[in-house]
């Protein structure tokens, strides 16, 4: 007011964007002490701070956290002003080596949490601790200190009062003198996975309120020593710790800590009543050990907690009847647990609730109607229980519930209405609901994720349904009762990803607005009625991993690809059990370029930013199976079941990633190629029931994880190749071929019959597709049978011909799969 200088500038959170430069305004005031720009979506230079330390030298406190600094070359913060006492850059994408700002010897808060890519090498940091003997509070967590001692810790200044380097990559011994640092108030070391050292038995400050110790490797005696150290303590995290000793009825008597996080440990018995004396928690986290019993009847005094979390241990019973005082609660998570009992109806009490989390116990009876009226819920999870009766409507109506999951139930009874909300995620997958789909689902500009797979859903797809926002990225309604069309729904810009609709009695045509949804990555509109054509406008999208169209009336021939790049990323091709005639699809194969390429990271398909996976229905091994997750390394074809003739293309040969092959059940002529024998990769291989003539090729001995193969019901003739896999194959493998001979059928007549002996080609075909083969002979067999099979969920429903083939003709019944 005296003489109109700023002194002040506040714009953070201000919306501002773009790109700021080093002409801006802004360098005008020039008696600026104070400047916050954070949590912009600014970007900018290094020539910002050339002039931010020329014009603005009265500077004395900058906050840029969340601003882009990407582009700032971390020696230019070398040019601030010499009389900055606080510099806060959190999270901003600063990288490269932080320099040396020693210079800045008033500083007393340095902040630099979150630049995962910045690096502090031991000389830099050597001179910041010795040369800011004004710093009062530090933190570098998440920062590159991979190359920094512990020891250097040892001379930092005795008037520090907050040192936080969570996650910062510290290996080493820890000198036990930190601890005993006078002023120190909040000590955080958690995540230094390589951090050793031990604890001093006394003479802790007095001073400390927080201590977080968690994922290192110091040992961690919980006794009556190093309880007393901790008589003030507020906070404590010894989640993934070294203990030594654990004597955790001795926490009860810290009765001033608001915060404890026991998790992930390997605790078991039952949680210490004592617990019930820290009537000051806001926050308990004892989940992912191994406590079980009842949880103790004095949690319930604990009535100022925001936060409990119990997930994932073996606690059965009821839920305390003294939870009803918890009043205060925003999270509460008890998943993964044996807990049983009705879910206690007074939860309508807890009227900040925001998280309620119950999935996978024991709970019975129906969702209490008090549940819907918790109008703070942002996410609702109840699923793998065996929870009954309708859903409450006024769930459907909570103004502010993003995510409403409740998979996995024996829950009845219609859907909706929904009423305008936050939908962002709904799951009802695995239930008994009825009644046809309302169209007010399709009106949540929000969802982004529909589940109501596997009910008893009735009527057509709605109309509606072309409403739905370009949010939505995954939809599946597939395993109900729905009939009719599917309509043309499918707009401009649809963000859908996954797409399933398997498992209905949907008729006519595949609709030619799909090719709309360029991000699609799976298709499963198996298990129809489906009349149509091959829908080659399917070729369109680019991102298309998984097509199943399998057990439809589909029809006519699957013409040859023009387009260079169709289906190049496909993975999983499934046309079984329709009528398509003509020539296998050679170009398509040409195409596969996924199925070439082997160097693949195991990983399961899910949705963006969400932690839904993809599922879809397959054939393996006869049996019409659902996988819950799909491998990335999981790759099929299966053109089984139709009418196609001519010879199998050489070109199948490329596919080296191939682990299932089905061209069983068509009218197929012409030799075995010998180009299998290159499909290294290959678990399953199935020609049977065709008019192949000639030998089984001698390459095929070349895949050594082959564990299923069949060639039954053709006009092969010939010794069977003998030694590795071969010798693992029944008899069933080659019935109905009356000119085949060797094991396990009868003796062949070494008169008649020599063992082939492949071309110098072959064999140097074979030697370049699989050249490491003998160093994984005795690797066992069934990546695709083995790994999969523990995420997969088995149907009754059986493809016609495997009905026929089984149980008409009396041919051998496949196993089944253990689940």
């Amino acid at each position: 007011m005296e003489t109109g200088n700023v002194i002040g500038l506040d714009l953070s959170a201000s919306l501002f964007s773009g790109t700021t430069r080093s002409n801006n305004s802004l360098f005008f005031l020039r008696h600026l002490q104070k400047l916050d720009l954070s949590y912009n979506a600014f970007t900018l230079e290094t020539a910002f701070f050339n002039m931010l330390g020329q014009n603005l030298t009265n500077l004395q406190a900058l906050d840029l956290s969340q601003v882009d600094l990407s582009l700032v070359a971390p020696s230019s913060l070398m040019n601030l002003s010499s009389s900055l006492t606080s510099l806060e850059l959190r999270t901003c994408s600063l990288q490269g080596k932080f320099p040396d700002i020693s210079h800045l010897s008033e500083l007393a808060l340095l902040d630099l949490f979150g630049n995962n890519s910045l690096i502090l090498d031991a000389m830099t940091f050597d001179k910041l601790v010795q040369n800011l003997s004004k710093l009062r509070e530090v933190d570098l967590s998440y920062a590159n200190m991979s190359f920094v001692q512990p020891s250097s810790l040892m001379n930092i200044s005795s008037s520090l009062s907050n040192l936080l380097l969570s996650f910062c990559g510290l290996k080493g011994k820890l000198p036990n003198n930190i601890f005993q640092l006078p002023n120190l108030q909040s000590l955080n070391l958690a995540g230094n996975d390589g951090l050793t050292g031990s604890l001093p038995p006394h003479n802790w400050s007095n001073s400390l309120h927080s201590l977080h110790l968690s994922k290192t490797k110091i040992p961690i005696y919980l006794d009556n020593d190093f309880i007393s150290n901790l008589k003030s303590l507020k906070s404590l995290g010894l989640s993934s710790c070294n203990y030594r000793v654990s004597n955790l009825e001795l926490l009860g008597n810290l009765t001033q800590l608001t915060e404890l996080d026991l998790s992930h440990n390997n605790f078991n018995g039952q949680i210490p009543s004592s617990l019930g004396n820290l009537k000051q928690l806001f926050s308990l986290d004892l989940s992912h050990n191994n406590f079980n019993g009842q949880i103790p009847f004095s949690l319930g005094n604990l009535e100022q907690l925001v936060s409990l979390d119990l997930s994932y241990n073996n606690f059965n019973g009821q839920i305390p009847s003294s939870f009803e005082n918890l009043k205060q609660l925003h999270f509460l998570c008890f998943q993964n647990n044996k807990f049983s009992g009705q879910i206690p109806n007074y939860f309508v009490n807890f009227s900040q609730l925001h998280f309620l989390y119950l999935s996978n116990n024991q709970f019975t009876g129906p969702i209490p109607f008090q549940v819907g009226r918790l109008s703070s819920l942002f996410d609702l999870d109840l699923s793998n229980n065996l929870l009954n009766a309708t859903i409450p409507p006024s769930l459907f109506t909570l103004p502010q519930l993003f995510t409403l999951i409740l998979k996995n139930n024996q829950l009845t009874g219609h859907l909706g209405p929904f009423h305008d909300g936050s939908f962002v995620q709904i799951d009802l997958r695995n239930n008994k609901l009825n009644g046809p789909i309302p169209c007010s689902i399709f009106k949540l500009n929000s969802l982004q994720i529909l589940d109501l797979s596997n009910n008893s859903l009735n009527g057509p797809i709605p109309q509606c349904s072309r409403n739905f926002s370009s949010a939505l990225s995954v939809l599946h309604l597939g395993m109900n009762n729905l009939h009719g069309t599917i309509p043309e729904i499918f707009s401009v810009g649809s963000g859908l990803t996954y797409l399933n609709f398997n498992g209905n009695q949907l008729e006519r045509r595949i609709p030619l607005s799909i090719s709309n949804c360029q991000r699609l990555q799976i298709l499963d509109l198996g298990n129809n009625n489906i009349d149509d054509t091959f829908p080659h406008f399917l070729e369109t999208l680019p991102e298309l991993q998984v097509l199943v169209l399998q057990s439809n009336k589909l029809h006519g021939l699957v013409k040859e690809s023009f387009a260079n790049f169709s289906f190049s990323k496909l993975r999983k091709f499934d046309l079984s059990n329709n009528m398509f005639s003509g020539p296998l699809p050679t170009e398509y194969f040409n195409n596969f370029k996924a199925m070439v390429n082997v160097d693949v990271t195991m990983k399961y398909m899910s949705a963006p930013n969400s932690s839904y996976d993809y599922s879809v229905r397959l054939t393996l091994k006869g049996l019409v199976i659902e996988l819950v997750k799909i491998q990335t390394l999981l790759t099929t074809i299966d053109l089984s079941g139709n009418k196609f003739t001519g010879e199998i293309p050489q070109s199948i040969g490329k596919l080296k990633s191939l682990k299932l092959l089905n061209l069983s059940h068509n009218q197929l002529t012409g030799n075995i190629q010998s180009s299998l024998g290159n499909l290294s990769n290959l678990e399953s291989l199935d020609l049977s029931s065709n008019l192949l003539v000639g030998r089984i090729p001698m390459q095929l001995n070349d895949l050594t994880f082959l564990e299923v193969f069949r060639v039954s019901h053709n006009r092969l003739e010939g010794p069977i190749p003998e030694g590795k896999q071969f010798n693992t194959f029944d008899a069933s493998s080659y019935e109905g071929n009356l000119g085949l001979c060797g094991f396990p059928l009868k003796q062949c007549n070494s008169g008649n019959w020599q063992q082939p002996i492949a071309s110098k080609e072959d064999d140097s075909e074979s030697k370049i597709g699989f050249g490491w083969k003998p160093v994984l002979v005795g690797y066992a067999c069934g990546v695709i049978f083995g790994v999969a099979m523990g995420y997969v969920v088995f149907k009754t429903r059986k493809p016609i011909w495997f009905v026929r083939m089984v149980e008409g003709e009396g041919h051998r019944k496949s196993k089944r799969f253990n689940n």
